[in-house]
């Protein structure tokens, strides 16, 4: 019982100053972080030094005495949550992270390959990688955890005392966020719905601080970039958590749609190479590869996407795809129905200009339903 303690008194004290940089140290004391009462209010705990030097491998143990969803009771159990890190003198603290939704696969699978090639004198201060951050939803090959429903995107700031999904949450904001000064967190489209591959940075609230992040978009190096204003989860996302705790964010959107786009791999795999060694975390370039254009947009209103509004459910055939243009009025699809087969398709208008950014998967389609996600080019007064 102490040795548990002992351990989990460990896995939640401040970051250490020790080796670091006077710049991590500046960046520690102007941060907010919460007092120490509230970090060890967490209950998630673990065997593994965060703040130790060298590469270590194990996990974060999350208590499990719930009743959970699935209708078993898991009684003293824990979620593993593997975690690697991997500290190597002085530069810069990195939280790398996949997983935030379980059934989105391709950043999952560029941090394991991560994991299993990278030395630990590859590094210049500092990287923590969650590659399954939200363990029990990936384990269950879900976008949400199927032991609460919850959306880790959602949960922050969390809650010590909450559900597993809100105890993940609360763990990444009060324990790991004030250790680190960037977060990349690598999404996909999930399962109902393929992104046209890009990087993505929200826009800081420090208008010097723009230029920055453009630069973070165009190293990266996805041929589209997204500037957004705040996350569809808003201050509950971890865009969210990042700007309370001043960590630097990029994240990205790399396909989905239930399957690995081999192509949005590869290219955020030489972005990621590129942007580690290009804020200094990295000592050599991992990849010669250069970075190409990036065409930088921004998202249109949610309220114009293009909706289905079909009388009944059907099944939907798209007239247009990632990256193409659509011009207002432009019927971009069609949903035919099965019950009624001799009745006429009913078409599916766009009603504004842009670039197609998301598509819906499942053909099987109704009312409210939303079939395409739509950009126009980004500029920094705001108008597209």
């Amino acid at each position: 019982m102490q040795f548990a303690l002992a351990r989990a008194r460990r896995a939640i004290e401040l970051p250490s100053n020790a080796g670091s940089s006077q710049s991590q140290k500046s960046i520690v004391d102007k941060r907010h972080v919460m007092n120490d009462k509230a970090k060890q209010a967490s209950k998630i705990w673990t065997d593994l030094d965060i703040d130790a030097p060298g590469k270590q491998t194990g996990f974060l143990w999350l208590p499990l005495a719930v009743h959970d969803r699935s209708g078993d009771d898991a009684g003293y159990n824990c979620e593993p949550i593997p975690i690697v890190t991997l500290r190597n003198g002085e530069g810069p603290s990195v939280l790398l992270m996949a997983g935030n939704h379980g059934n989105e696969y391709e950043g999952q699978i560029i941090l394991m390959k991560l994991i299993r090639t990278l030395k630990v004198e590859d590094v210049r201060g500092r990287l923590i990688i969650l590659p399954a951050a939200n363990a029990p939803a990936v384990r269950g090959d879900r976008r949400n955890s199927p032991l609460d429903d919850g959306n880790l995107n959602r949960q922050f700031p969390g809650d010590p005392s909450g559900g597993p999904t809100a105890m993940i949450a609360h763990f990444i904001e009060s324990v790991i966020l004030p250790r680190v000064e960037y977060v990349i967190d690598l999404h996909s489209g999930s399962l109902t719905a393929e992104y046209l591959p890009c990087a993505v940075v929200a826009r800081p609230p420090n208008p010097d601080h723009l230029e920055e992040a453009l630069t973070r978009l165009r190293v990266f190096g996805m041929p589209v970039g997204m500037i957004i204003e705040h996350s569809t989860g808003g201050d509950g996302a971890l865009i969210g958590a990042c700007r309370r705790q001043g960590v630097k964010h990029l994240s990205t959107e790399l396909g989905g749609g239930g399957d690995v786009n081999r192509a949005a791999v590869e290219m955020a795999e030489h972005g990621l190479a590129r942007l580690l060694h290009h804020i200094g975390a990295t000592s050599r370039a991992l990849t010669d590869r250069r970075a190409p254009d990036c065409r930088f947009v921004a998202r249109v209103p949610s309220r114009d996407y293009v909706y289905a509004d079909s009388s009944e459910r059907g099944l939907f055939e798209p007239l247009v795809g990632l990256n193409d243009t659509v011009e207002a009025g432009q019927v971009v699809g069609r949903i035919h129905f099965t019950t009624t087969p001799w009745r006429d398709p009913e078409p599916v208008i766009t009603r504004t200009d842009g670039l197609v950014l998301t598509r819906r998967i499942p053909a099987r389609t109704g009312r409210g339903d939303c079939v395409f996600a739509l950009g126009r080019d980004w500029s920094p007064a705001g108008t597209n």
